[in-house]
């Protein structure tokens, strides 16, 4: 592959169990971006399910792992190594506990704030500096555990939300593939946090 290549890596965690958790947002995210370029997750590679195609001139291969989340990295350092895909072209789409329900944070760096699946991949990798986009999935409510939190479903009012806000991450992830993360930052992020 060439630095063309732009990797898009969408996270959660595999299984009929799991599909329509919080914590599996990123997966939604990749689906709703497979759908909407007319690709289907068809191939298995490095621990990950593959769906390769193009956007205009860019070459994509989307990738959804399936190591479980808190094990991402293994699948994702595979695959930037297998198809040599530098980290400046590898963006991370993942459920985010500190961003409100449904807003979205582009990042073309940074740690992992705690999430195990970035931690992982920040391991795996060798650097944190690789675009990212979060999205928001808000605070457990009460006193709730937020592991257990992530791994319940969207409630039924979050999940009349959801399409309205996998259509704008994907207008978000588009312009990262076609102009880049700064301009990606500077269309979709809130205006507070540029």
């Amino acid at each position: 592959m060439s630095e063309d290549t732009i990797l898009i890596i969408g996270l959660g965690n595999p299984g009929k169990g799991h599909r329509a958790n919080r914590h599996n947002v990123g997966y939604m995210l990749a689906d709703a971006l497979a759908k909407d370029l007319g690709l289907q997750f068809a191939r298995r590679k490095g621990n990950a399910r593959l769906a390769k195609g193009r956007l205009e001139s860019r070459k994509l291969i989307l990738a959804k792992p399936i190591t479980f989340m808190n094990n991402s990295g293994k699948s994702v350092g595979a695959l930037a190594r297998y198809f040599r895909i530098p980290p400046s072209n590898i963006l991370v789409i993942y459920d985010d506990l500190d961003l409100p329900f449904g807003a979205l944070r582009l990042r073309p760096g940074g740690g992992s704030a705690g999430h195990k699946g970035m931690h992982s991949i920040i391991d795996h990798l060798q650097t944190n500096e690789f675009p990212r986009l979060r999205i928001g999935i808000d605070r457990p409510p009460g006193r709730m555990d937020p592991a257990d939190y992530v791994l319940q479903d969207f409630s039924a009012e979050q999940h009349t939300e959801l399409e309205a806000i996998l259509d704008r991450g994907l207008q978000s992830v588009r312009v990262f593939i076609l102009e880049g993360i700064q301009a990606a930052m500077n269309g979709f992020n809130p205006v507070d946090s540029l």
